[in-house]
C-alpha cells in the first residue's frame, strides 16, 4: 500500500535483529523523529533487544487532532498503521514472534500504536501508550472485536494533559479490557505532556520480561 509514509526509513538500535530475542517498535510523536524516540529508549534493556522506529514523512503521522473525524486524518493514519505493521513484520521475518514484540508510542505515536493493536488483536509482547488514546471523534467498545490473549497494556498520561483528555485514556483502557488485555492505567496528577520516570520504569520491566521469556 502506498501512502505518505511509504518508503520512509526504519531506524534501528539495540541488538542486531538477527541476534535479538525480543523487539520493540517505537512510534514517535508529532514533529519528532524516529531518532528522538530511540534516544528516549536508551535507558531500556539493550542486550538481546532490537529497537525498530518507523519515521513519519515530514515528522507527522496525520494532520489533524486524533479526536477529529477519522477521514480527515487519511491517508496519513492508514499509512502510519502500515508503517507499524511493516516494522512488526521485520521482527517476525527475523524469527521474533509478536508475543515477544512490544509496541510503544508517545503522543501522536501513542494514538497510532493503540489503534494498531486494537485493530489487529493477537498476543503481543506488550503495548505502551504514553500520552495517547484510540483515534476518532468517539470511542465505542462495541466497535472493537478480537482477543489480545492477555497482552500487557500500559497507559500512562497526565490527568490534565492539554492534548489528551483523561476520559479518552479511560475509554481506551476499557476497549483493551474488552479485548482481553492485561491493562494497567496510570493518570499522573498535574503532569505535563511528557514521559515521567514511573512510566519509563514500567516499560523497562515490560521489556525485561520479554527478554527473560525469550531465553527460557
Amino acid at each position: 500500500m502506498s501512502g505518505p509514509h511509504h518508503d520512509q526509513p526504519l531506524v534501528t538500535a539495540g541488538a542486531p535483529i538477527e541476534d535479538a530475542d525480543a523487539a520493540a517498535v517505537l512510534v514517535h510523536g508529532r514533529g519528532a523523529t524516529a531518532q528522538s524516540i530511540l534516544r528516549m529508549a536508551e535507558g531500556f534493556p539493550r542486550e538481546r533487544v532490537a529497537y525498530l522506529a518507523p519515521q513519519a514523512a515530514r515528522n507527522t503521522w496525520y494532520p489533524n487532532p486524533f479526536t477529529a473525524i477519522v477521514e480527515s486524518n487519511e491517508p496519513g493514519r492508514s499509512s502510519g498503521l502500515k508503517a507499524i505493521s511493516d516494522a512488526v513484520g521485520e521482527a517476525v521475518d527475523a524469527g521474533i514472534p509478536t508475543d515477544r514484540t512490544l509496541i510503544l508510542g508517545f503522543s501522536q505515536g501513542a494514538c497510532l500504536a493503540s489503534e494498531y493493536v486494537a485493530r489487529n488483536p493477537q498476543r503481543y509482547g506488550g503495548l505502551a501508550v504514553l500520552s495517547g488514546g484510540l483515534i476518532g471523534e468517539s470511542v465505542d467498545v462495541e466497535d472493537y472485536d478480537g482477543d489480545l490473549a492477555g497482552t500487557p497494556v500500559f497507559l500512562g498520561c497526565s490527568d490534565v494533559d492539554p492534548h489528551i483528555a483523561a476520559e479518552r485514556v479511560r475509554e481506551t483502557s476499557a476497549v483493551f479490557e474488552h479485548l482481553n488485555a492485561d491493562v494497567t492505567e496510570r493518570l499522573y496528577e498535574g503532569m505535563g505532556h511528557g514521559v515521567n520516570d514511573d512510566e519509563r520504569e514500567f516499560v523497562h520491566t515490560m521489556i525485561s520480561e520479554l527478554v527473560t521469556s525469550g531465553s527460557t
